[in-house]
């Protein structure tokens, strides 16, 4: 039975009252909300960007130039500077000694400071000062320390080769040999930067657990094994922090090699055969020495993808060996 048209109207639905407008202090205090973390970590973008990207994209631009400072010449010439680095063998021959040299200190480096470490982490008498001890190098000025180290290196008057001489070893031209060169600017290096990494490891040691090495010694394990089974796959992260940070450093030295060739008429030619000259000696000497500043521009771009390389090769391979994921 159909309804009458004339029943009565279907009832209205209630009105919902509008709600309340949006106020400049609303939108303030909701902007304030979602805006303020990136405002609190702006300044290091800001200050990365400046320092950072900017030299970097500026360099690059550089690299495609034949650039002199002098005569203000500034011809765009592609990826000609790129081709001619590929076989410049003075290029290659700095980069030779610069990795000879970051393999002679960051290894025995690395090791050294893992095993101070390990010793310092141990029950002492006097640990403080001891730990203070380590940080010494460090305060000590770069210049101070490659002048004494010169002269413990000097051929004729040093005090290595007085000290092997007790021995009957003939002495040592540290700073014409192209392989003795390298290590005594390693040592150099070493001296100065391992008590840094061994107090970064002596921080990662202590977070262990002590239950762990009660456990170990409760099942008959000795320290050595303690050591290899327990502290260092524990210590694989800051293992590979350090391994990441000294490859930067490594392939970035200047000031130790610098120093070390005192008395020469070029410093930076590292040694009258370009023995102990670094990649970054040879960019300094191209961009400022022969007012090469778009090869050493170029220079500077092929060290920077040489440090990413290196340092990834080195991630991946203390990660496998340690077999994390």
């Amino acid at each position: 039975m159909r309804p009458s048209r004339n029943g009565p109207p279907p009832p209205t639905p209630p009105r919902v009252p509008p709600g309340p407008r949006r106020t400049w202090r609303s939108r303030l205090a909701r902007l304030d909300v979602k805006g303020a973390p990136y405002a609190f970590i702006s300044p290091f973008y800001l200050v990365f960007l400046i320092f950072g990207a900017f030299p970097l994209v500026y360099t690059l631009w550089v690299s495609l130039h034949d650039w002199e400072l002098a005569s203000g010449t500034r011809k765009f010439v592609g990826l000609d500077n790129y081709d001619y680095l590929l076989t410049d063998a003075d290029f290659w021959h700095a980069t030779v000694n610069t990795l000879g040299i970051f393999a002679f200190s960051t290894v025995p480096q690395l090791l050294i400071a893992l095993l101070v470490a390990n010793a310092l982490n141990r029950r002492m008498r006097l640990p403080t000062l001891f730990r203070i001890g380590m940080v010494a190098p460090l305060v000590t000025s770069t210049a101070a320390v490659a002048i004494v180290f010169t002269q413990m290196f000097d051929k004729d008057w040093g005090m290595v080769n007085w000290a092997i001489g007790l021995i009957g070893i003939d002495p040592i031209q540290w700073s014409s040999s192209r392989g003795w060169s390298w290590a005594a600017i390693a040592m150099m290096v070493d001296w100065r930067w391992t008590g840094y990494n061994a107090l970064i490891y002596l921080a990662a040691m202590q977070a262990i657990p002590r239950d762990l090495y009660e456990a170990a010694a409760i099942d008959g394990a000795s320290r050595i094994r303690q050591f290899w089974q327990i502290t260092v796959p524990l210590l694989r992260p800051t293992i590979i922090f350090t391994v990441i940070i000294s490859t930067i450093g490594g392939l970035q030295l200047f000031t130790e090699p610098v120093l070390f060739s005192v008395g020469t008429p070029n410093k930076m030619d590292g040694g009258p055969m370009h023995q102990f000259q670094t990649i970054t000696m040879y960019m300094y000497d191209n961009a400022f020495g022969h007012d090469r500043y778009g090869y050493g521009a170029t220079v500077a771009w092929a060290l920077f993808v040489m440090i990413i390389v290196f340092s990834l090769i080195n991630f991946l391979a203390v990660r496998r060996t340690g077999g994390t994921k």
